[in-house]
């Protein structure tokens, strides 16, 4: 059988990058990508098939929509080490979501997704709510055959492979007819974490979710944060390199919430110079290394990725966002029932002094 390993062609590249494409017995995708060839013999193992369908309900208070995915209820709760999912299998042992024994980093489609490709019109429900198939997809992104490690302990050259990654699955979820792709990672039990191997996840969204949405129209309408990022540098820098900076933006929602931008506007990482690629795997690492430095343990966060949907015109200028869970090394900073209740957060650091505190560490 022939293989399907392709060299992906990108121009930020120095050396090849691969993506092997293999697929699971339930029909789900698994990705490996690395530098090396990613050839090595598949094992006959699986977990099982995804479980349970998801919906839309529309809040008529609110004017949003939220997904219910029953299925989830069942995902992975905090495995023993030899049932970690996330791991590479082994032969005769208990099988795991990825059916090599080794791997660079690799991709696979959530097997308690939220969104589906081919959500089914929900039948049942209360009479007066609008509803809607949850259509889309969900993936996890597992960054190291390794069972610990973070951002800031995997290599430059690993966390490049990664962008290389995300790039590839911006290109691929586009195509499938996606329309907003939001790669994420959550980062500790306070975030709400079960899984602790290394891992991120990338949802995509058949439709612009709110946020979005509002980014896309403020972009439109003529917001520069290229402009603003200058005026920013004094008083608000973390780091930078010559092509990109991390600051604490003076708008902040969460205590030492740092952003990435790059000084060119860009629409999303596959738009990135070789450069500018390099020194985002860079700050990508240095904003992780200074939060555990700063609160001396391990950060608690949530990391998003904003690019431009697909539907966004040339204007969008893409951003990564960071938002710790701690205002202090003992003190988790909680979303309460005025922000829960109004949308209206409550900053208990001020920005300024964030970017003092992290820009000597």
């Amino acid at each position: 059988m022939t293989l399907d390993i392709k060299e992906l062609k990108t121009k930020q590249a120095e050396t090849p990058v691969y993506r092997r494409r293999h697929q699971k017995k339930d029909g789900r995708e698994v990705l490996l990508y690395g530098y090396a060839r990613p050839d090595q013999r598949a094992l006959d193992t699986e977990l099982g098939a995804p479980e349970g369908t998801s919906e839309l309900r529309w809040h008529p208070l609110r004017q949003e929509w939220s997904i219910y995915a029953a299925g989830r209820q069942n995902r992975t709760y905090k495995p023993a080490s030899a049932e970690n999912p996330l791991a590479p299998s082994k032969a005769g042992a208990q099988p795991t979501e990825i059916p090599f024994e080794t791997f660079e980093l690799a991709v696979f489609e959530n097997r308690f997704p939220s969104l589906t490709q081919d959500a089914k019109p929900p039948q049942d429900g209360p009479a007066g709510v609008e509803k809607r198939p949850a259509k889309g997809r969900c993936e996890v992104v597992v960054y190291s055959p390794e069972e610990s490690g973070s951002l800031a302990s995997l290599s430059a050259e690993r966390r490049e492979l990664l962008i290389h990654a995300w790039i590839d699955r911006y290109a691929a979820l586009f195509d499938m007819g996606v329309d907003t792709v939001l790669p994420f990672e959550n980062r500790g039990e306070e975030v709400g974490v079960t899984l602790h191997h290394p891992h991120g996840q990338i949802y995509g969204f058949a439709d612009t979710p709110p946020v979005q949405a509002t980014a896309v129209r403020a972009f439109n309408e003529g917001y520069d944060l290229a402009a603003a990022l200058r005026e920013w540098r004094m008083g608000y820098e973390v780091a930078s390199s010559e092509t990109l900076l991390a600051f604490a933006p003076p708008f902040a929602r969460f205590p030492f919430e740092i952003w990435l931008a790059p000084f060119q506007k860009r629409r999303g990482p596959w738009e990135f110079t070789k450069e500018e690629l390099q020194s985002f795997a860079a700050l990508l690492g240095d904003v992780t290394r200074r939060y555990d430095a700063y609160f001396k343990r391990p950060c608690p966060y949530m990391l998003s990725l904003h690019a431009a949907p697909k539907s966004a015109g040339a204007s969008f200028h893409f951003t990564a966002q960071f938002y710790p869970l701690l205002r202090a090394a003992d003190k988790l900073k909680y979303l309460a029932a005025v922000e829960q209740s109004t949308g209206m957060f409550t900053v208990d650091v001020m920005p300024e002094f964030a970017a003092a505190e992290l820009r000597p560490l």
